[in-house]
């Protein structure tokens, strides 16, 4: 069976361009485009799919040999799967192949929002000071005058120079990355790179593109060759990319669209004025928890998030990091009853079916811990709150870090930083603070005493006895195992 969308494609316009598709934007925000496409709106909205990276080749490949279609599975805790074929990704380009159609489809009067799902790392700013790195080399090269763009500043710049010149608005960008204020930090850092090219565009960058901030939500697991399996066997269709998905879906999006946006609120969109409590919610409650689970985990011999969370050990020092440590630090979030949100928390990590694995949890640590937990920390140091659970998830790291597991097997650390914080991590059984040390994921936390007491503590004992036995010291209890 060959994918077919249950709308008309012919004649949808391109009016969103979405640099870096992945799995989680083919879940979620192209999800929402499909379904107002479903109720016979946004046929100006469809989006063109953009791959900036040597790696998006195979994404290119797959999109092509299917006309943009593809498989979305929803895998539900009792085991019963839905899909559907989604159908609102109606062109993609692989930019390596032809720049300057990349920048002329941004620059296309038709094209209102650039989106965005970058990663946290796709920034490119320092973890401390929040100030855009001009000198990281690839940017440096794509602020020389002429410079053909590769990188996502330079493509989206230089389409906003060609609107300026041309009298074309300029379009909304939308980042859709779990960055605390994702859109003042897009801000900051595309209004740094232009004014490298040019003082004044930078300030026309700064001054006249609206950066709306959301906060999405929906785990997302890489797809597997089961997924590619089940999807053949179970629903009859041949995909060479389907993706898998949970239930739970969230969007919760700032209302600044000067050029217009789709009525993303008929899909299920929270629209709303200030996003920042949303977002603080689920960074600091999903994303931190993601990182109290990882490395644990991963040290007490699971691989999958479902298995880690059935542990009532780990389960409890989870729930014990949201409530003493992590909700303290939150402002009211209108509608939410956070209790509720953090028990469905919970239960979101243990669905079995959607087989999040660890590894997926433990890459690219030094881009999220910074975002997700250090700020959990200095608010609790400020206010004196409880910030034993946070040092212990940081001593965790550490200790994975290290890239030799509890049994002496080898464990691939995956981080655009591994090759300085291995070592670093592997000379702390010498020097217990090498890996603490790092200022530009940790700042001055390493001149924290009370912080630092915990965190000694917490890798002393990871050194001992382990890291489950650790986390029955933190919890205050040894449950039995489930």
């Amino acid at each position: 069976m060959t994918l077919t969308a249950p709308y008309d494609r012919a004649g949808i316009e391109v009016g969103i361009v979405h640099l870096g598709v992945g799995g989680f934007h083919r879940a979620h925000q192209a999800l929402a485009i499909d379904e107002l496409l479903r109720r016979g709106e946004a046929r100006e909205w469809g989006i063109c799919g953009v791959g900036l990276l040597p790696g998006d080749a195979a994404m290119r490949d797959a999109l092509h040999a299917q006309d943009g279609l593809y498989t979305l599975v929803t895998k539900h805790p009792d085991g019963a799967l839905d899909a559907r074929v989604v159908g609102s990704l109606v062109e993609y380009l692989f930019a390596p192949d032809d720049p300057e159609a990349v920048l002329e489809r941004l620059a296309h009067p038709a094209t209102r929002i650039v989106s965005l799902t970058i990663t946290e790392g796709g920034y490119n700013f320092d973890q401390v000071t929040g100030e855009f790195d001009a000198t990281a080399p690839a940017v440096a090269a794509d602020a020389r005058p002429g410079a053909e763009p590769t990188t996502v500043f330079g493509y989206v710049v230089e389409a906003l120079a060609r609107r300026r010149a041309r009298g074309v608005p300029p379009f909304t960008v939308m980042s859709c990355d779990n960055v605390q204020g994702n859109g003042e930090l897009a801000r900051t850092v595309f209004s740094a790179f232009a004014a490298l090219r040019d003082p004044e565009l930078g300030e026309w960058v700064h001054n006249s593109v609206a950066f709306p901030s959301s906060m999405v939500d929906r785990i997302t697991p890489v797809t597997t060759d089961e997924d590619r399996a089940l999807v053949r066997e179970r629903f009859g269709i041949e995909d060479r990319w389907p993706v898998v998905a949970e239930p739970f879906f969230q969007w919760v999006l700032e209302d600044r669209f000067p050029l217009g946006r789709p009525r993303f609120e008929d899909a299920g969109v929270q629209v709303v004025a200030d996003v920042e409590p949303y977002e603080l919610m689920k960074l600091r409650l999903l994303n931190a928890s993601h990182q109290a689970i990882a490395y644990f985990g991963w040290l007490s011999g699971y691989r999958y998030a479902h298995e880690a969370v059935d542990d009532p050990v780990v389960a409890a020092f989870v729930r014990d990091f949201m409530d003493r440590e992590a909700t303290p630090t939150l402002r009211p979030v209108p509608g939410v009853d956070l209790d509720e949100y953090k028990t469905t928390l919970v239960e979101r990590f243990g669905n079995p079916a959607v087989r999040d694995t660890l590894a997926r949890l433990c890459m690219e640590t030094s881009d999220r811990i910074p975002k997700f937990l250090v700020p959990v920390v200095r608010e609790q140091l400020r206010a004196g709150g409880e910030i034993t659970r946070s040092a212990a998830i940081v001593a965790s790291w550490a200790r994975y870090a290290e890239g030799i597991d509890e049994q002496g097997m080898p464990i691939d650390v995956v981080d655009r930083l591994a090759d300085e914080l291995v070592p670093l991590a592997r000379s702390q059984r010498d020097d217990p603070l090498a890996f603490l040390r790092y200022p530009a994921l940790f700042g001055s936390l390493v001149d924290e005493p009370r912080f630092v007491e915990a965190y000694l503590d917490a890798l002393g004992s990871l050194h001992r006895v382990g890291a489950h036995a650790t986390l029955e010291a933190l919890v205050g209890a040894a449950p039995t195992r489930g």
